[in-house]
């Protein structure tokens, strides 16, 4: 059955909104390896594009990967080699970098703005890798490191972790431990959980939490809520979106919303059998809030 769009973003775009929504809440109800990440991404920017052509980001994405293919002349491959071609294509060829100048300009979590200026965050670059890999047949997964995606490409027993943000860069060990360093603090070492794989649900959460942080950070929550709704879309069994809505609608003085959000966090916290300590944190502060709220309503 087809879910209908939540409440809240259906006014962002008329009606160009409706038809990518409906779209992006069936994705939701797929299973997350029949998820078309590069799709998905794609959708989601065209939101903020009205008008604007998406065939033609899905033509320049078919051309990167018809380029790999010429390049790929040998019947196997070491995951070297096929790490070089990817570098020789899409950061060489096509010029696709990380924006260190404006890293924090949304532009930069927006593909179809990542693929116009080929500068962008490094998870939005890896949708790009990912998406043409996938493609040509080969094995490159985000890694599910703090504060910056690294990529790993794995072939005939070989792997080799890549950042897509630095030209397709190989990352060793000592690398991977001084970035973790800068990003995180001095204190931090490397974990093996670090090295875990990202699922596609998990790569565009982080997309969109890109998005919504800046739009936190600048006060614009209205445009915040919207990111959420769309997020929910993709990720109807993410209970921490509830909680986010609801924090943000008492931000804006949508009282009774963010009441409503709250307890149905807390209803879902409650419904999880395997609960995070997070959850639970969370699940007495959005207590706590929900008396204040219901108290200024009296």
């Amino acid at each position: 059955m087809i879910k209908e769009p939540k409440e809240g973003i259906i006014e962002l775009i008329e009606p160009h909104a409706s038809k990518i929504l409906l779209q992006l809440s069936q994705i939701g109800e797929k299973p997350d390896a029949e998820i078309d990440l590069f799709e998905t991404a794609l959708l989601i920017a065209s939101l903020d594009h009205p008008g604007r052509s998406i065939d033609r980001y899905r033509h320049h994405k078919d051309r990167v990967v018809e380029s790999c293919h010429k390049a790929h002349t040998k019947p196997s491959q070491t995951a070297e080699e096929r790490l070089n071609i990817l570098q020789e294509i899409l950061a060489l060829q096509e010029g696709y970098v990380g924006d260190t100048d404006n890293y924090d300009l949304l532009d930069n979590a927006d593909l179809m703005s990542v693929i116009d200026r080929r500068k962008g965050l490094p998870v939005a670059l890896s949708i790009l890798y990912i998406s043409v890999a996938q493609e040509l047949g080969w094995d490159v997964k985000a890694l599910n490191f703090p504060a910056h995606v690294f990529l790993r490409i794995e072939a005939g027993g070989e792997r080799i972790i890549f950042d897509p943000f630095e030209g397709a860069k190989i990352m060793e060990a000592h690398d991977l431990r001084e970035k973790l360093k800068d990003l995180v603090g001095t204190h931090a070492e490397l974990s093996s959980a670090y090295y875990n794989t990202m699922t596609h649900r998990e790569i565009l959460a982080r997309l969109q939490n890109n998005i919504k942080t800046r739009l936190i950070s600048g006060e614009d929550f209205d445009s915040a809520l919207q990111r959420i709704s769309i997020m929910r879309l993709i990720l109807p069994d993410d209970p921490r979106l509830l909680f986010e809505a609801g924090v943000l609608n008492a931000r804006i003085g949508q009282n009774k919303k963010a009441i409503q959000y709250l307890y149905d966090y807390i209803d879902s916290v409650e419904a999880q059998t395997n609960q995070q300590a997070y959850m639970q944190a969370d699940a007495k502060a959005a207590l706590h809030i929900i008396k204040d709220l219901e108290d200024s309503l009296i």
